[in-house]
């Protein structure tokens, strides 16, 4: 009777749920469409090389624009700062994960970025969905670039603020909206990338800073592409001459830096009111301190080797020369393929002729606009992105046309 029942208990645990047929059509959907993600076993390397299934391959598609995961120093301070504080936080920051070495990440954002202060959060993901609901809520408005990071659109969702979409790096456009709708609400906010991560593209930080101070809006920029790459490594606001006024300039480490987490630098009082009211920092655990000692040290030599800091950009632009394509501002130039299918198939043939490119989809671009997505890094090599040209147009993998 009793192994009866086990039986029972297994063979209803072994029933699908409706939960398992909501998956499992889904899955089929995404399938159907070209649309399901898998994730592929990949061992990373020094000099912009992967390893997958065995196979060695020249990335194309990391965001570790200077080498500096793999840099000696930046590895021997992540050991060091995990030998001397242990390998976790062991709480938030505000119990007691405020350790010297978050301290000390701050310092240095401060005087690399010329702020009055800053906030270390566990990821940029995680240090939008943070700031804006603390300073923006239901009585306010947004207005955010169509082409915005998804953490900012997940941000807006969060924050429950009236939120407009202004078309693509479109002042104009945004103008429009401020002057039809800004005057209705107490407080409002730009959302924005500084270098958009699909498109390569900068945002003209100098005329929505304008518009900004006009129409009294906070300007908030996700720079997670810019630092160490653009404005002799400060970021995308540094591009221009002068460097606008950005309220809010948030980035991550996790690109160009090598390590992980995220940050905003800001004034005094608008980090104090963050590092209270911000549930994404509040409420989980700090940093470990092997991200934190790989951060700082990966910092200094951004502040130090400006020589380093341009090479993505001329290794993107090496590229875009042989490829007949407009001159990069950023190290990420798109191609845009079109469907996904074809996207999925151009990058599988790159893949066998040694090259890791990933093909990007809807929802993460526009439909109609899959496309290859190419990162450059100072540790390209000109023959590996020569032979990366030559391969593409071996293969007639080129970029959609208004006639295709």
């Amino acid at each position: 009777m009793l192994k009866k029942s086990i039986l029972q208990l297994i063979l209803k645990w072994q029933t699908m749920t409706s939960l398992d047929e909501f998956a499992k059509n889904k899955l089929k959907s995404l399938e159907k469409h070209s649309l399901r993600r898998s994730l592929k076993i990949t061992k990373r390397e020094k000099g912009a090389k992967s390893l997958r299934a065995g196979k060695p391959l020249i990335s194309f598609s990391c965001n570790d624009y200077l080498g500096l995961t793999h840099h000696p120093e930046v590895i021997k301070a992540a050991g060091d700062a995990a030998l001397a504080y242990g390998a976790g936080a062991g709480a938030s920051q505000l119990i007691t994960g405020h350790s010297p070495l978050i301290k000390q990440l701050e310092k240095t954002m401060v005087e690399f970025k010329g702020t009055q202060s800053c906030a270390i959060f566990g990821s940029g993901y995680m240090a939008n969905i943070g700031i804006i609901p603390a300073l923006i809520g239901g009585d306010d408005v947004l207005f955010i670039d169509e082409y915005a990071h998804a953490c900012l659109w997940q941000a807006a969702v969060i924050s429950q603020a009236k939120t407009f979409s202004f078309r693509h790096n479109d002042t104009d456009h945004l103008k429009s909206l401020i002057l039809k709708h800004r005057s209705d609400y107490k407080h409002a906010m730009i959302l924005t990338d500084g270098i958009f991560s699909m498109d390569g593209d900068i945002a003209p930080l100098p005329e929505l800073s304008e518009l900004a101070e006009k129409y009294d809006l906070w300007l908030h920029c996700d720079d997670a592409h810019g630092l160490g790459v653009v404005g002799s490594g400060k970021g995308a606001a540094h591009h221009f001459s002068p460097a606008p006024n950005v309220h809010l300039q948030m980035g991550t480490f996790s690109k160009a830096a090598g390590s992980f987490g995220g940050y905003l630098c800001a004034s005094k009082d608008v980090i104090e009111l963050i590092k209270t009211r911000a549930r994404s920092l509040i409420f989980t655990t700090a940093l470990p301190p092997a991200s934190l000692g790989a951060s700082i040290a990966a910092l200094k030599i951004i502040m130090e080797d400006k020589d380093l800091c341009s090479l993505p950009v001329q290794k993107a632009n090496i590229f875009t020369k042989q490829m007949g394509l407009p001159p990069a501002v950023s190290p990420i130039v798109p191609l845009i393929i079109g469907s996904s299918d074809d996207a999925l198939a151009a990058s599988k043939a790159l893949e066998e002729s040694g090259f890791l490119v990933s093909a990007i989809r809807p929802p993460t671009v526009p439909k109609g606009t899959a496309r290859l997505r190419f990162a450059f890094s100072a540790d390209h090599k000109e023959e590996d992105i020569l032979e990366l040209c030559d391969a593409l147009k071996e293969l007639n993998i080129m970029p959609l046309t208004e006639s295709s």
